[in-house]
């Protein structure tokens, strides 16, 4: 364990790394916030479908000497738009996202297995590497999490309410099919940022665990946005306070480990919550009787 957790220079390391933890802790926000839309919708799958294409496209930056972060972006980009334009049914999209998951990992895998460069880069793209990360592509990620967050502040209630009612908004005269395209732009951006913090593999952590968790305790328009923010911020920073404390140990399961622990907590108070609520409901249902 000593070998594993030394925090030498601990102080030193976070304020040497303190832009990296700020964009991460901007990166929760994101995260949390695109989580409720991710839940409200139930297109988990889509995440991680997208993830795969950003994961070639970051390959293939890595390939041909061009910027990683550009690259994961345009693969993100260009998954998204691809599952927005598929189709309106979920059906459909679950077929185009089952078709280019494995497409899109073979590609990567291809372009990685023709990189001969330092082995370190190709696994910080599984892992995350936003400690590793160069002040202008830092800047970049600054400010694609600042646009999906204006994006979000402008779209929030017509895309909250085709997400939970499409057939309902539609009636209402809310342009669902753009709000749907749009969305998965900005998923897909947000999908790429992620893949920054905690790897391709692990991007469900920061784009479907915060809100899951917070739709144990809450029902609330706004509690759950809001509690879903707190989590992811509290999973991405609080991993990074770990790994700079353990050099040895890639930041993606510090952050995970949070995530999933927050999970089980909120499971475990939203199951007690539950069978409160039913008790109450069988004891109003009895005196009535």
């Amino acid at each position: 364990m000593n070998d594993l957790f030394t925090f030498e220079d601990y102080g030193d390391l976070v304020l040497l790394l303190s832009d990296s933890i700020w964009a991460a802790a901007l990166l929760g926000v994101v995260g949390g916030l695109i989580s409720v839309f991710v839940m409200a919708r139930d297109i988990g799958f889509a995440v991680h479908g997208i993830s795969e294409l950003s994961f070639a496209g970051a390959a293939f930056a890595l390939l041909i000497a061009a910027d990683v972060v550009v690259g994961s972006m345009v693969g993100a980009v260009i998954a998204a738009v691809a599952i927005g334009l598929g189709g309106a049914k979920a059906g459909e999209k679950n077929a185009i996202i089952g078709v280019m998951m494995p497409f899109g990992l073979g590609l990567a895998i291809l372009f990685l297995a023709l990189y001969d460069g330092r082995a370190a880069n190709k696994f910080g793209l599984l892992t995350g590497q936003i400690v590793a990360i160069r002040p202008d592509q830092l800047q970049l990620l600054v400010w694609c999490a600042l646009l999906v967050l204006a994006l979000l502040a402008v779209l929030w209630r017509p895309l909250m309410f085709a997400s939970v009612d499409p057939e309902a908004a539609q009636a209402r005269g809310v342009p669902v099919a753009r709000l749907s395209v749009v969305f998965m732009l900005v998923l897909g951006i947000a999908v790429a940022l992620s893949v920054q913090v905690v790897g391709v593999l692990l991007v469900l952590a920061l784009l479907i665990t915060p809100a899951a968790a917070a739709t144990q305790l809450t029902a609330s328009p706004l509690w759950v946005p809001v509690l879903s923010v707190v989590f992811a911020v509290t999973s991405s920073v609080g991993g990074i306070l770990i790994a700079l404390g353990s050099p040895a140990v890639p930041i993606s399961p510090f952050v995970t480990t949070i995530s999933f622990a927050i999970y089980l907590v909120c499971r475990l108070f939203g199951g007690r919550r539950l069978a409160r609520h039913r008790r109450l409901s069988t004891r109003r249902a009895a005196a009535h009787a």
